[in-house]
């Protein structure tokens, strides 16, 4: 039998939870050093308060650049034999792995907006999509977990993706999925 390794990179998009996060930052970094300097023109306070606000200003950009850069997250979706790895990827330069998960376990493989996945309860649901809020676009993958319980996955597979886990999956599921039966 051949080898099967497929990967692929997913995006993860900014969302509003991260854009007000990276205002708050901007903000902070233009107040506390005005503030110095506020302080340091009232002349009962000592004027090295233009030094600390200068210092304050040069450390918040740095603030300003880590924060942004660890919004950057992507997602990389292995398979490998009859393994699907999903690790994490921040700021293109810290990488952790999400989970390993054996795809014969897989118990429904479906898309987000299936009535069947809206039923069901998950112990653990681990959220490695482009897209969290979109169920459209989002796959959830079902498994049962041997110490958790049933677990879920959401992820974006592309075809590729889904070609290289079909020899390992459920007879049912490669029906329902690829032949649409």
């Amino acid at each position: 039998m051949n080898d099967i390794f497929i990967e692929q990179l997913v995006k993860k998009k900014r969302t509003v939870k991260d854009r007000v996060i990276f205002i708050a930052v901007i903000l902070m970094v233009i107040l506390i050093p005005a503030t110095f300097v506020i302080l340091a023109t009232h002349k009962l306070v000592v004027a090295y308060f233009i030094y600390i606000a200068f210092f304050l200003l040069c450390i918040g950009i740095w603030f300003i650049w880590f924060v942004r850069s660890h919004q950057n997250i992507e997602f990389e979706y292995q398979v490998v034999q009859d393994t699907l790895v999903v690790s994490k990827i921040i700021a293109k330069r810290n990488r952790k792995e999400i989970m390993k998960l054996d795809v014969r376990t897989v118990d429904l493989l479906e898309k987000g907006d299936s009535p069947e996945i809206k039923k069901l309860n998950f112990v653990k649901v681990y959220d490695a999509a482009e897209h969290s809020s979109d169920d459209k676009n989002t796959t959830y993958a079902v498994y049962q977990h041997a110490a958790l319980g049933r677990c879920a996955l959401m992820f974006n597979p592309n075809e590729k993706i889904l070609n290289g886990m079909k020899p390992y999956l459920n007879k049912d599921i490669v029906l329902k999925l690829f032949y649409k039966r």
